[in-house]
């Protein structure tokens, strides 16, 4: 009996994407470019499944140029791999193109070395890293606004410096909203600094308050969409969302626990040599659930009785801090584990 599966491979642009097909032995049978609409997914849907019956789609960046074309095959029915991008070392022995790159992608998963599953994006979990990404600029761009407020004070006139020196956060953005600058005299730099700390005190007020507005509607949606991962000891609203948007809308990626510690870089690796044997702290993964999961376990080595106690019995065994945090991390991704499976069940139709 003749074997006609094939695998396909695609490396994505953000106009379009370039295809590659092979057949179950490696062979490769075909090439093409296509553009990056909904009219050329058909497209390339169609040109796979002309070269065989199509087993699955291996697709380099799932998560940004590739997001489109992942949720129309997976709408088809078609089983979607998200594949890394190539290591440096491959690309200096083999070169780089679209067709190699497309390439790579389909072979690695015909070798099984890709094997995970890419977010849908497609339900309110993909609403919550939105509004988180969104809330993240504007919290970095208020910290950016500040920085500039404090710098503009410490070459600010005499006279307006020493108002505004030693001002705390709060009082200084008051100060500085308060200021009346005579617009037709800004060659004079006092009356310049006056309109440079107005505007930027403004700029200040006004990203704080959109931050914490769209904190209020992540808030809102974590209630729903994921309450029992809110509920968790340590973890607040940025660090949930973080969590949460780590797995994304599609409960088949949390396969087991020991995956998700995989998904957040919680996972421990061997780093024994000879005599010494111990573990490290893992460096992949998703780093935004990494810190979330930092963040939580420093928030209960604070707080919490238990938490403390066990790091101070690690640590009369020999373990570093870093190694007490790793393990802390673990056992925390234990309890996010069952809490995501809850609120996946409670969502589920």
């Amino acid at each position: 009996m003749v074997d006609d599966r094939v695998i396909g491979g695609v490396d994505t642009h953000g106009e379009f994407h370039h295809a590659v097909v092979l057949d179950r032995i490696g062979r490769r049978l075909a090439d093409q470019k296509f553009g990056a609409t909904q009219t050329g997914y058909s497209a390339m849907l169609a040109w796979f499944r002309s070269h065989g019956s199509l087993e699955v789609v291996g697709i380099e960046g799932t998560g940004a140029y590739g997001a489109g074309l992942a949720r129309h095959l997976h709408g088809e029915g078609v089983q979607v791999v998200e594949v890394a991008r190539p290591d440096r070392r491959a690309r200096r022995q083999f070169g780089k193109s679209d067709p190699i790159d497309a390439e790579a992608a389909a072979r690695s998963v015909l070798a099984g070395t890709a094997t995970t599953t890419p977010k849908l994006a497609r339900g309110a979990i993909e609403s919550i890293r939105m509004l988180a990404i969104t809330r993240s600029g504007a919290v970095k761009a208020n910290t950016s606004a500040m920085n500039t407020l404090r710098a503009l004070v410490i070459t600010a006139p005499e006279p307006l410096r020493a108002q505004l020196a030693g001002l705390t956060r709060g009082r200084l953005v008051t100060a500085c909203r308060r200021f009346r600058p005579d617009g037709t005299r800004l060659s004079d730099p006092v009356n310049a600094a006056k309109a440079s700390m107005k505007s930027v005190a403004d700029r200040i007020t006004q990203l704080g308050k959109e931050a914490k507005e769209l904190e209020g509607q992540m808030k809102a949606l974590l209630a729903v969409t994921a309450p029992a991962t809110v509920g968790v000891f340590g973890l607040g609203t940025d660090t949930a969302a973080a969590l949460v948007t780590m797995v994304g809308d599609n409960p088949e990626r949390l396969r087991s626990e020991a995956a998700l510690a995989r998904l957040a870089g919680a996972a421990p690796i061997p780093a024994s040599s000879g005599q010494t044997q111990r573990h490290r702290l893992h460096r992949g993964g998703d780093r935004s659930a990494n810190r979330a999961l930092h963040v939580a376990v420093i928030v209960r080595l604070r707080y919490c009785e238990r938490t403390r106690a066990y790091a101070a019995r690690r640590r009369t065994d020999g373990l570093s801090t870093l190694e007490v945090i790793r393990c802390l991390k673990r056992y925390l991704v234990r309890e996010v584990f069952a809490a995501l499976r809850a609120d996946f069940a409670q969502s589920a139709p």
